[in-house]
């Protein structure tokens, strides 16, 4: 079993989150639409699955970069409030905070991203000790951190020769190319996460059925995370598939980050695939319950009666049809 204070790595990109949430369509370029509600939040893939598996009683080393400004002052202050260790934060003053634009309807979002100092973290500035004492190392966001993207490989290699377990989620590439250097990434890394559209651009395959099999002969553990249809997964050849939750979404900004850390919180716990994709799923559900990326995510305890609740539920529903 994992500690509850196994130590967790997270190196990627911060910034803030505009999100004009509860879009009745998706934005139309010329027109007009009206949200129900906008927040000012936390966000970033890295920082939301640090948060979220923060809040799943792991202590978290963040790395980064952003601009002396109060875009950048907010972004550390919210980690650090989130018990997130910021001395790895580097700030820049020649730099801007880098920002997101997300406008979110229940069922998905679009996002429009000013990188700033996003793209200008290099390895040479990631301390050499980063890693000591620490379980796992994650990362994600390859497409967005220019600087850092070359050294993703050579970061994973030396976390797992330092005994960390590994997890890598690319996010989608705004450019639509899936250069081919990503596979050297990809098979560094111990847990791979993609969505489905992800997978498919990935794979260059029709189904995600195909696509899972193709990315499984390149990753020991691939997780494809599929929203309100839950994920699937194959771990060492081992398949898995885990519906998701019947919620009624309200922003899914960060829910896949959410899931990311309820996988490996559970993964450290040394559980198979199906609870792995389970916990995710837990996670991710109740992170769409709220507005922005953190809100919603739950404490180790939410995250526990949550999923005894539902065993038990299904406990009881197998029991009646016997």
């Amino acid at each position: 079993m994992a500690k509850k204070s196994s130590r967790i790595v997270v190196i990627g990109e911060l910034n803030l989150d505009l999100i004009a949430g509860g879009l009745e369509t998706p934005p139309i370029m010329g027109q007009e639409i009206l949200a129900r509600d906008f927040r000012m939040t936390l966000g970033s893939a890295s920082a939301i699955f640090a948060s979220g598996i923060a809040k799943l009683g792991h202590s978290v080393t963040f790395i980064s970069k952003v601009g002396d400004d109060a875009f950048g002052r907010d972004c550390r202050s919210t980690l650090r409030r989130n018990g997130i260790s910021i001395r790895h934060v580097k700030v820049s003053r020649s730099s801007t905070t880098g920002v997101t634009v997300s406008l979110s309807t229940s069922a998905d979002r679009a996002l429009v991203t000013h990188l700033g100092a996003i793209a200008e973290l290099k390895a040479a500035e990631i301390p050499r000790n980063a890693f000591s004492g620490a379980a796992h190392l994650h990362m994600t966001s390859y497409f967005l951190q220019h600087a850092l993207r070359p050294s993703f490989a050579a970061l994973f290699r030396r976390a797992s020769q330092q005994g960390l377990t590994t997890s890598f989620d690319p996010n989608s590439d705004p450019y639509q190319s899936w250069e081919r250097d990503i596979w050297d990434v990809i098979a560094e890394t111990d847990i791979f996460f993609v969505n489905e559209a992800e997978a498919l651009q990935l794979s260059k395959r029709n189904s995600v059925e195909e696509a899972l099999t193709f990315l499984g002969s390149k990753a020991r553990c691939v997780v494809v995370k599929r929203g309100p249809l839950g994920a699937i997964g194959i771990r060492d050849g081992d398949r898995a598939t885990v519906p998701g939750f019947p919620i009624q979404a309200i922003d899914t900004t960060g829910a896949g980050d959410s899931f990311a850390a309820g996988f490996v919180h559970t993964y450290l716990e040394r559980r198979g695939l199906a609870e792995c994709l389970e916990a995710g799923n837990v996670c991710g559900a109740l992170s769409a319950l709220q507005v922005g990326g953190t809100a919603g995510q739950p404490s180790r305890a939410e995250f526990t009666k949550f999923l005894r609740k539902r065993r038990q539920g299904r406990a009881r529903a197998t029991s009646a049809m016997r």
